[in-house]
């Protein structure tokens, strides 16, 4: 339940809620957040390059090459990395979704 609650869509009456009270899960940090450790597989605070691409295995099978997962993999830290360190922290995660609208598209309408 927990994991579902990420994807509950945030309400018009949400977004004035108590701001001394805990943070939601389906939050933008908190979605954030749960996006990143999907990555993180080594929970070491940073999505390296062989991480992308394990992920990015397991979302296309074997529908493209290992060298063009290598490629989209190299594009994506090279374009996301600020520090130079060949991984992609928390802080440039959100920093390259800062325009995505991740409440809608982390968000599942379950019943209504």
């Amino acid at each position: 339940m927990r994991t579902l609650a990420h994807f509950r869509p945030i309400e018009d009456n949400e977004k004035s809620k108590d701001v001394n009270g805990p943070e939601p899960l389906n939050s933008r940090s908190n979605k954030l957040h749960f996006a990143f450790r999907l990555y993180d597989l080594d929970k070491d605070d940073k999505i390296s390059r062989d991480e992308l691409l394990q992920v990015l295995r397991m979302m296309v099978g074997v529908n493209i090459s290992d060298e063009q997962l290598g490629s989209i993999a190299d594009r994506t830290i090279q374009e996301a990395d600020q520090d130079g360190d060949s991984a992609i922290s928390f802080t440039e995660f959100v920093k390259v979704l800062e325009k995505v609208d991740v409440e809608q598209k982390m968000s599942i309408r379950f019943l209504h």
